[in-house]
């Protein structure tokens, strides 16, 4: 599976199959700023203690402001045993600049 996609390609992946998990990695504060409907929120620093929460058996399309902190946790989380981790390359920020104009920016 590739490690990274385009927020447009995450777009259609979601799209097209009900099962792929949207994963939100960034910090309360951001969240608040804002989000994509229906995606798990668990920020980057709490991943290690909540991780067995996470679905082995969906793809998980990883994203938080701009695409480092996710793959920092998708390379974690193959550490942990997961195959089903992508990361949405340029995050929020792509998905808001090229699949959903009305999420905000920061």
């Amino acid at each position: 599976m590739n490690k990274e996609i385009s927020a447009v390609e995450a777009s259609n992946l979601r799209k097209n199959n009900e099962e792929v998990l949207f994963l939100d990695v960034r910090e309360d504060s951001e969240l608040e700023i804002c989000s994509i409907a229906d995606a798990l929120h668990i920020p980057m620093n709490s991943i290690p203690e909540r991780c067995e929460a996470l679905p082995l058996d969906r793809p998980l399309v990883v994203f938080c402001h701009h695409g480092m902190r996710s793959m920092n946790v998708l390379l974690y989380l193959e550490s942990r045993g997961f195959e089903n981790v992508i990361n949405m390359g340029g995050g929020i920020h792509a998905w808001a600049t090229e699949v959903d104009p009305s999420v905000g920016k920061y």
